[in-house]
């Protein structure tokens, strides 16, 4: 295989593409790369900034779970994005009507992760850079 794999792409259906696009574009900020309109479906791409392909065993998601929420609540798939300011993107989240599954905790591995259920029956974790005085467990 030459160059291997360029792009990585989540492809999630979803039963209203319109409140999903607001959330995911316009609350999470997530720019529209390009947009389509055939026989009267939509798709549209929204850009992650790097994309990376996270495979985890049946052990270590249970440990992620409970790390970032106290038990074992996340599904087959979860998504993790990297923002800014975890805190100030889980507020917007949640007015925006994300379900709060656990706010801001600090990790093991120094970063500040939220979880949620999101539009598009997508689980999220929200994670930014844990301010360099926070301990491990904290939630600010």
């Amino acid at each position: 295989m030459t160059g291997g794999v360029q792009e990585l792409r989540l492809v999630v259906t979803v039963d209203d593409h319109e409140a999903a696009l607001r959330f995911y574009r316009d609350v999470l900020g997530m720019p529209e790369r390009e947009a389509h309109v055939v026989d009267g479906g939509h798709v549209t791409i929204l850009e992650a900034g790097r994309a990376t392909l996270e495979l985890t065993d049946p052990v270590h998601a249970a440990y992620i779970d409970d790390v970032e929420v106290g038990q074992r609540v996340a599904g087959h798939v979860r998504v993790a994005l990297r923002v800014d300011d975890s805190i100030e993107a889980t507020q917007a989240a949640t007015g925006a009507g994300a379900e709060l599954v656990a706010p801001p905790t600090v990790t093991p591995w120094r970063s500040l992760n939220a979880r949620l259920e999101a539009p598009a029956n997508l689980q999220l974790t929200l994670f930014s850079d844990a301010p360099a005085d926070a301990q491990v467990g904290d939630r600010p």
